[in-house]
């Protein structure tokens, strides 16, 4: 369903002064600003709408979090009221054993409000792959090029769907956001655009760095390939497919909106997902779940993990989820996903904990006063 603005009067930030995208990625918008930007994202470009079912009940079991956790690091200790100020976070759940232990929310924000999911929109496009996989739909040791004709002669001719998976086509990009030089920004001006073909023009148009299969490079464009991948192979919109396998028989809370590379056109798979703080959480509790049903068995284990490249050497990063990298979440097998400017699904299988932000850090350079990974662990040891 695509979004018409015929229900803007309903959402109550929607009367707020927004900034441009460009602004987002450039990290100049004043703290007011961006908070009103980021939960007013589907304004920025066309969206469609990830329509729910039936919501569920999310019951309560709620903790003195406040009370009970803090960080220690070898020079400072912070408590949680240092981590929401610091870390800019308008919006913290925490969920253990499928039930709310805590939440909070900050700048105006409160559970009916969206807020734009950046790059943890990466982790639900490569989920769409093994809801794609599961019905028999993707093989991933398919050809990119069998499902995106348009990069037929380009660098991802020979590339596999797995190569895309995790990052490690071969082909050159710079995911620099705030060089307008560079590639990510190419990208970004493909979709402020709003051509159906200009995407996939400027990935088409990339050099190749090394074999497929051989280099890892963090990529946003690969993402983007990614979600042409997945409409080649379910022929209808990424987001009617969302709905159908997950978003509606798992039964958020509140219809998303997922934004578009044009008019009625395809869904950005990189980022612009805008959704509540508990769909957030409740899209990280169906992964620890385990996707039954929707993906294959042992999915969600495997895209949470370290992947290896066939030379052996070993990959920070999953199914386009990132492994944990602190000392306590190593040890819990906890993953997460990760977009700029502070937003966040950290699962914990060990603990059977999920953790879900917002946040509104002011530049998109990944400068947190307080590493989140290393709280969210502290908050998992305190909930134990």
């Amino acid at each position: 369903m695509l979004n018409k603005n015929s229900s803007a009067n309903e959402y109550r930030h929607a009367a707020e002064a927004i900034g441009g995208v460009e602004d987002v990625y450039d990290g100049h918008l004043t703290p007011d600003m961006a908070v009103s930007t980021f939960r007013n994202i589907d304004r920025l470009f066309p969206t469609r709408i990830i329509v729910k079912g039936k919501s569920r009940h999310m019951p309560e079991a709620l903790v003195d979090l406040p009370g009970r956790v803090r960080l220690n690091e070898e020079k400072e200790s912070y408590d949680l009221y240092d981590f929401l100020a610091l870390d800019n976070v308008t919006g913290l759940i925490v969920l253990k054993d499928g039930k709310i232990a805590y939440e909070t929310y900050q700048r105006g924000n409160g559970p009916d409000t969206r807020w734009m999911s950046m790059s943890v929109a990466k982790s639900v496009t490569s989920t769409l792959i093994g809801a794609a996989v599961n019905d028999g739909l993707i093989s991933l040791d398919d050809q990119v090029v069998d499902y995106v004709p348009a990069l037929l002669g380009s660098a991802y001719d020979g590339v596999s769907v797995h190569d895309v998976l995790i990052m490690s086509s071969g082909v050159t990009w710079d995911e620099t956001y705030t060089n307008p030089e560079s590639d990510r920004r190419d990208l970004l001006r493909a979709q402020i655009a709003q051509q159906r073909d200009a995407a996939m023009k400027v990935m088409g148009a990339l050099p190749r760095a090394g074999a497929p299969g051989s280099i890892h490079n963090y990529s946003t464009g690969e993402t983007q390939v990614l979600a042409e991948i997945v409409y080649g192979a379910i022929k209808r919109p990424l987001a009617e497919y969302l709905s159908e396998k997950i978003w509606g028989p798992y039964g958020m809370q509140a219809d998303a909106h997922w934004w578009l590379d044009s008019p009625d056109g395809l869904e950005i798979g990189g980022s612009g997902l805008s959704a509540t703080l508990r769909d957030f959480a409740l899209f990280g509790q169906f992964f620890l779940e385990g996707g039954k049903g929707v993906l294959p068995d042992g999915w969600t284990s495997e895209a949470g993990a370290r992947r290896k490249l066939p030379d052996g050497s070993e990959l920070d990063y999953g199914y386009m989820w990132w492994p944990g990298s602190t000392k306590d979440s190593i040890a819990d097998g906890a993953f997460a996903a990760r977009g700029i400017h502070g937003q966040h699904i950290y699962i914990n299988p060990a603990k059977n904990i999920v953790i879900a932000t917002h946040m509104s850090q002011p530049k998109p350079l990944d400068k947190a006063p307080i590493d989140p990974l290393a709280f969210f662990d502290a908050i998992s040891e305190a909930l134990e």
